[in-house]
Parts: structure tokens; C-alpha cells; sequence
């Protein structure tokens, strides 16, 4: 009852603040083929959040998705290339606003957290709020989706830094700095990879709450395939990691490299030692080859770790060139009237 008493007061607090001139809230709906979901979602989304502006992204949908998102009161817009990805570079390019509120379309995130999400960012003055899931229904989280979500967090965690405990989470609140310097790239579900990336390079302040994650309703089906997205997820992370660790990169590749031509090479050492011959000459020369190329990639690493750090700067002077997160003191203020000061009297000269 105090939980829920708590999101209503939130939600109270934000629309008694809003003014036409405050901050603007939008609400990023990607959608494909989800009439049987959407117009709850937009529904609970307002409800949540009377003051923001809902928008639905109707990924070229094979249903009524976009009809029925209208007729709840969002603001329609059709993507045509295909892909979650797409859809939210299209978004983020499009939709200006202060905050901005990205779920799902298929009403397994709960709407009602939204504003608790909002002041979180406000409050702590953050660039992103990830909301991880939480959900004892297994029908809601699949075993298999659960244990690719914990593995790949795992993976960025050690590549990237540990700050998040669901790297997959498609529930987020982020500022408009975020938004406005997020370089999209993912055509696919892999987006959400890119997303906690971004900020964990540019060490950007962020936080993670826990939400409840739900059921999807009769009639609405998932559109995530365990393996195939889940390579794409793997590839995206090896990607991210040559981009944004080249050094590491290239040196785990050289190191590879070394070994192996060590261990080629150690059977004609003590062949040489023994009879003072190199009988094996094509194994002799792969030796070196594989040495060689570990050097060079060692080399590739070290120049590109340099162009790497030049663009890290670059994005971080852009991202530190856009507005942050409005402060909570102009989203949640007390309710009271403005004093009325008295005039003071007309002076009247002899």
C-alpha cells in the first residue's frame, strides 16, 4: 500500500509541476506488429505520465499497431527499415525533448515506475536510469533469455566496467545529452548493447533501478530468437570491443598469435639442438610468419588505441556541449500559492 501510495505521489508531483514552459517528457514506444499490447501501453504510459508526449514508432508493422496507438492518443510515425535499432536512431533523431522514457511496445515493463525512473535522474542529476527486470514468471523471462542476458552483462561488466547488473533491459530514462550524443549503429536487438556502452565509456553518471517485468497479454508474441539475436549481441560486443579497446583488442589477438608460434617452434629447437638441423622448413617458416603477425597486430593496437582515445574525447566535448537533466526542483515543487506582495505607495512630487 506505501509502495503504491508512493508512485501515485510521484506521479501527482510531476503533473501539479509541469508547465508549458518546463521540461518536456517523451515517452519512445518501438512497436512491430503489437496491436494486441500497444494501446495499453499508451494508456498506462499516460496515466503515468499525463504531461509527456507519447510517440509510437510503428516499425512497418503486418497489423492494426499504428491505428490502435493513435486511437489511445500517441503521436504515430512509421519506420520502414526493419530492426529496433533503426527504429530508435530514427526516434532519437527525430523526438526533442528534456527526458526521455524508452520501452517496448508489449506491456512487459511496468509504466506505473516511470515517474520514480524520472526523478531518480532528475534528483542524482544522471544521464541514464536503467531499469533492470525482475519477474519470478518464467513465462515473462525465459530461462534462455535470462541466462544470455547474465552472460553477455557479464562480458561488458569485464570489458567495459561494472555498473549494471541488466545490460539488455529495453526500460530506460535518459537525459537529453544522452540522446543527442548517441552515436546509433545497431540495426537490431543488439541496440540496448550500444546503448550501456555509450555511457560507460564516456563514464557517464548513471544508475539502475528494479522493476517488475511482466507477462506479455494474450495475443501479442516475442519477436527476440534466442541464438540468432544473441550472436548478433556477441558480435556487437566483439565490435564495441575493437572499436572502443583496440589495445586489448589487438593484443589478445597477438598474444594468440605468439603462442602458437612458441609452440610450432619449440619441437624444432630441440631438433636443432640435438642434430644442428631444420628439417622441417615450411613449419620453420609459419614460425615466423606467426610471430611476425603478432607483432604487427601488437602495433595495429597501440596506433588505433591512440585514434580511439582522440575520438573519445571528441564525443565527450560534444556530449559536455548539451544541456543536463533538469534539476528536481523544476520538476517537483511544493504546492503552494505565490505570496502577494503590496506595491509600494505612488510617490507624488510638490
Amino acid at each position: 500500500m506505501t509502495e503504491q501510495t508512493t508512485v501515485h505521489d510521484q506521479q501527482a508531483a510531476l503533473a501539479a509541476a509541469w508547465q508549458p514552459d518546463g521540461p518536456r517528457i517523451a515517452v519512445l514506444l518501438p512497436c512491430y506488429t503489437e496491436e494486441a499490447a500497444i494501446g495499453l501501453v499508451v494508456r498506462d504510459f499516460r496515466a503515468a505520465l499525463p504531461q509527456a508526449r507519447i510517440y509510437v514508432y510503428d516499425n512497418a508493422s503486418s497489423d492494426r499497431t499504428g491505428e490502435v496507438a493513435a486511437e489511445a492518443g500517441a503521436q504515430v510515425v512509421r519506420e520502414p527499415l526493419h530492426g529496433k535499432g533503426n527504429v530508435v536512431r530514427r526516434m532519437f533523431a527525430d523526438v526533442d525533448a528534456d527526458i526521455y522514457v524508452l520501452a517496448d511496445g508489449d506491456a512487459t515493463y511496468e509504466a506505473a515506475a516511470a515517474p520514480g525512473l524520472i526523478e531518480t535522474l532528475c534528483r542524482e542529476q544522471l544521464d541514464m536510469v536503467n531499469a533492470a527486470r525482475f519477474s519470478t514468471n518464467e513465462a515473462a523471462y525465459r530461462r534462455g533469455h535470462a541466462f544470455g542476458n547474465t552472460l553477455f552483462t557479464k562480458l561488458v561488466s569485464l570489458l567495459f566496467g561494472e555498473r549494471f547488473n541488466d545490460i539488455l533491459s529495453g526500460y530506460r530514462v535518459f537525459s537529453r545529452r544522452f540522446v543527442k550524443s548517441f552515436p546509433a549503429v545497431a540495426q537490431g536487438f543488439e541496440i540496448e548493447t550500444e546503448l550501456t556502452v555509450h555511457a560507460l565509456e564516456l563514464r557517464m553518471p548513471v544508475s539502475e533501478v528494479t522493476t517488475a517485468y511482466r507477462e506479455r497479454p494474450e495475443g501479442s508474441e516475442s519477436k527476440l530468437s534466442t541464438f540468432r539475436d544473441g550472436f548478433r549481441i556477441l558480435r556487437t560486443i566483439v565490435r564495441l570491443t575493437k572499436d572502443e579497446r583496440p589495445l586489448a583488442f589487438f593484443s589478445a589477438i597477438g598474444a594468440l598469435l605468439a603462442v602458437g608460434s612458441v609452440i610450432l617452434a619449440f619441437p624444432l629447437f630441440v631438433t636443432y639442438f640435438d642434430t644442428g638441423l631444420v628439417p622441417r622448413l615450411p613449419t620453420a617458416v609459419l614460425v615466423c610468419g606467426l610471430m611476425i603477425l603478432a607483432f604487427l597486430s601488437l602495433a595495429c593496437g597501440l596506433i588505433l588505441d591512440s585514434v580511439a582515445h582522440g575520438r573519445r574525447e571528441m564525443k565527450r566535448l560534444h556530449y559536455l556541449r548539451l544541456p543536463a537533466a533538469p534539476p528536481i526542483a523544476s520538476l517537483v515543487v511544493a504546492a503552494r500559492p505565490r505570496e502577494k506582495r503590496a506595491l509600494p505607495p505612488l510617490s507624488h512630487s510638490a
